[in-house]
């Protein structure tokens, strides 16, 4: 078995088909969890320890709600305890072959070219490597992040947060309380609703004091290096600006997807065609896991369900492959 994705649920489908009896190699672009790596420095999660939990390996943690960096010794140690074969910064190009006989093409950080031989092939990917790109001048400019880390390097700027979510209130308040000069812009009529209920009086409060500018039925229609364009209801205006924060989402890697054989079903948020119950793909001897399965609608599966869905892979190979 080849896991394509070392996410937390990349490496609960390789537990779950490890203690099934397969042998299971792991392969990654980035580092181990490299999602849950990328995140906020101090950022905390918005679940419990338990929740988060996979091969029956409990996480403990002092807070209700865990931190960034718990979680990614956690996970460590969930590697570390069951051994698994994780193959680092190793990119898939291409997979050929078939169910049975599968050949999985990679190149490394030195563009040198690997192949692994699988049997059967779990694609657990995720969606946190590809943003939602704006489409407006000046997008391109070094100065415009996809990401946010720490508040440090934007201290005494004049920052623009684009997002009514989570990540954009998160960033906007943590960067004001760290000394940014904070302007937050989203097209919706306020924050959205679905922000979490400790945050969303946070930054409506500092939105209400004048704390935190807001342009709100507003969207960023230019970019310039001093500068960025907003198309407010009162009519166009210009702002100084340093560094923008399009924190306007994410999707999974459809063409790569695609590029598997895996048919996308339009008519449902281009959900990848795959069983309920075994999550195979059209594609024989291709399973998907994670919030993949769920298309576009990246906001239904999280590691809270998606960690089961080694289980449900794990069930299905051992019934097709016992003995007859």
């Amino acid at each position: 078995m080849l896991v394509i994705g070392a996410g937390p649920t990349g490496l609960a489908c390789a537990i779950d088909a490890q203690r099934a009896g397969f042998s299971v190699v792991l392969i990654d672009k980035g580092c181990l969890t490299n999602s849950l790596f990328h995140y906020p420095a101090h950022m905390t999660f918005f679940t419990t320890p338990e929740l988060l939990e996979i091969g029956d390996m409990p996480f403990s943690s002092p807070n209700q709600k865990p931190s960034r960096s718990e979680a990614l010794e956690y996970y460590r140690k969930c590697a570390e305890h069951y051994q698994l074969d994780v193959r680092q910064y190793e990119r898939v190009t291409s997979v050929t072959g078939a169910d049975g006989s599968f050949t999985v093409h990679t190149v490394d950080r030195f563009d040198r070219v690997f192949s692994h031989k699988a049997k059967k092939i779990i694609v657990a990917t995720g969606y946190y490597d590809l943003p939602n790109y704006l489409g407006i001048p000046g997008e391109d400019l070094n100065k415009v992040k996809h990401y946010y880390h720490e508040p440090h390097p934007f201290y005494g700027l004049d920052v623009l947060v684009i997002g009514g979510k989570n990540s954009a209130a998160i960033a906007a308040l943590d960067l004001w309380r760290h000394g940014a000069r904070v302007t937050l812009v989203h097209r919706g009529r306020q924050m959205h609703g679905n922000v979490k209920y400790w945050i969303l009086p946070d930054i409506n409060n500092r939105i209400k004091n004048g704390e935190v500018t807001a342009y709100f039925e507003t969207t960023v229609t230019k970019i310039d290096e001093d500068t960025v364009t907003l198309a407010t209801p009162q009519g166009e205006k210009t702002i100084p600006n340093h560094f923008v924060f399009a924190l306007t989402g994410y999707h999974p890697d459809f063409s790569f997807i695609e590029g598997l054989g895996v048919k996308l079903d339009d008519n449902n948020a281009r959900c990848p065609v795959c069983d309920p119950e075994s999550l195979e793909s059209n594609v024989k001897g291709i399973y998907l896991a994670g919030v993949i399965v769920a298309g576009e609608r990246t906001n239904e599966i999280f590691i809270e369900n998606g960690r089961f869905h080694g289980g449900q892979i794990a069930r299905d190979l051992k019934e097709k492959l016992a003995p007859k």
